[in-house]
């Protein structure tokens, strides 16, 4: 019997992406700096690290403001991040891997976390590395931009230390959450050395992520996060509202809110470098080595598919059922149909305090829950500049550099980018504009 349901499981699993061959001179670029590309599986953008300038846009609830910022190509998911409460009592965020966009830092406190999650790593001649581990000093003076706190669905040109352990093997009820369909956001490097970020329109496995990547052609595949909390804007074009969010209940689970996007911009002075020098360690992709590796990963694979019909039956089977004979009580949201999944997800947890009091007072006057501004939380990041190296001791503070005198000719990164205000562009490019409250031009 145990056989016969996991056969019946892995039968009525969803496939997996078509296996449609590519090559690398397909990939060529074509000198564009930054190009959409959605398709009926997925929502897709490639990118020239040389070109494209990585930023941070702090606060809670701006994605209708990303969306208006025309002088930015895209926001996207950042890293994951925790909850902490400071010396004066307030609630701040914490990426739970390290960020170092230009001369800014901001480093996780959770160091054990941080060693054991994965990178993305541009250097200053516009290279790009996938790694594992925390920012060093050593990787602060290599990099241009940093973003650790990642996790790896496959890496075809570095194999993972030892100390790896991904954001989601902490227990038997992380790793059912995550083999479960429910995987959106994914960043890889392609054959011609571009990067690219995907959301699918759906929940994938971790198999059919594996195989969608190297259907793409994506030598490297990292997550940034999971599920709901997925951002994928593109200013004027693809916005984003709370159906992306709530997608994986169909609508019955709490908004997620996320306390910072990643901002893509183009560079004023491009990057010197050459994209497919990051190719050049390994160009095959990994295959298991031995038979017990081989059967560790057919293992995996019949597991993945096993959840994945799982999730098809509980979807199409259990839940209409449950319409039928049972439904949400209380007054519920007006605005949600009730023919949504009654089947809720726990509550998030991860919302700032405000965040939640502002809800409970919205019960009996329900808004938009796009529409309440909360100020960014992020601690100051470290500044680096010139010459200063990074402490080892991720409490510790850079000592103020002396002002520097303003460099003639400077520009912004992008066009109609203005330098934000109470900020001076001292060793190295300005951070992304402050944009204004909602309702305010």
């Amino acid at each position: 019997m145990p056989l016969g349901a996991l056969a019946f499981l892995v039968a009525i699993a969803p496939p997996l992406p078509e296996q449609r061959g590519r090559n690398d001179s397909a990939l060529a670029p074509d000198g564009l700096a930054f190009r959409y590309r959605p398709d009926a599986e997925v929502y897709a953008l490639d990118l020239d690290p040389r070109k494209v300038r990585i930023d941070l846009l702090e606060g809670w609830d701006r994605e209708q403001e990303a969306y208006r910022d025309t002088a930015a190509l895209a926001y996207v998911s950042g890293p994951m991040y925790e909850r902490h409460v400071n010396a004066n009592g307030r609630e701040i965020t914490i990426p739970l891997g390290d960020l170092k966009l230009g001369s800014r830092i901001w480093r996780g406190r959770n160091r054990t976390a941080a060693r054991q999650r994965a990178f993305i790593g541009i250097r200053h001649d516009g290279r790009v590395d996938f790694g594992y581990g925390e920012l060093t000093p050593q990787r602060a003076a290599l990099y241009d931009t940093f973003i650790g706190g990642l996790h790896s669905v496959y890496n075809d040109l570095e194999s993972p230390p030892a100390q790896y352990r991904g954001a989601y093997s902490i227990s038997m009820g992380q790793q059912i959450r995550y083999y479960l369909p429910r995987i959106r956001m994914v960043m890889g490097l392609r054959g011609d050395g571009r990067l690219e970020v995907l959301m699918s329109r759906d929940g994938l496995t971790l198999e059919q992520t594996k195989a969608l990547a190297r259907q793409r052609g994506l030598r490297t595949a990292y997550l940034p996060d999971h599920a709901s909390k997925s951002r994928f804007i593109i200013p004027g074009v693809k916005g984003f509202n709370q159906d992306d969010a709530n997608w994986i209940s169909g609508g019955a689970t709490s908004f997620v809110h996320v306390p910072y996007m990643l901002r893509l911009s183009e560079r004023a002075q491009p990057l010197q470098g050459d994209l497919l020098s990051s190719l050049a360690p390994r160009t095959g992709a990994r295959r298991c080595g031995n038979p017990l590796d081989c059967g560790k990963t057919l293992g995996g694979q019949i597991v993945d598919r096993a959840l994945a019909g799982f999730n098809r039956l509980m979807e199409q089977g259990v839940e209409p059922l449950a319409r039928l004979i049972w439904a949400p009580r209380g007054h519920g949201d007006p605005n949600r149909s009730r023919q949504r999944s009654p089947l809720r997800e726990p509550p998030i947890t991860a919302d700032p305090m405000a965040l939640r009091e502002l809800q409970e007072q919205e019960l009996n006057t329900p808004t938009d829950p796009l529409s309440a501004p909360l100020a960014p939380d992020l601690p100051p990041p470290l500044l680096l500049q010139d010459g200063q190296q990074l402490p080892t001791d991720p409490d510790a503070t850079l000592a103020e550099p002396a002002p520097l005198p303003a460099i003639p000719g400077f520009e912004a990164s992008g066009p109609g980018e203005p330098t934000s205000p109470g900020r001076t562009p001292v060793g190295g490019p300005p951070p992304p504009p402050l944009l204004p409250p909602p309702g305010q031009p």
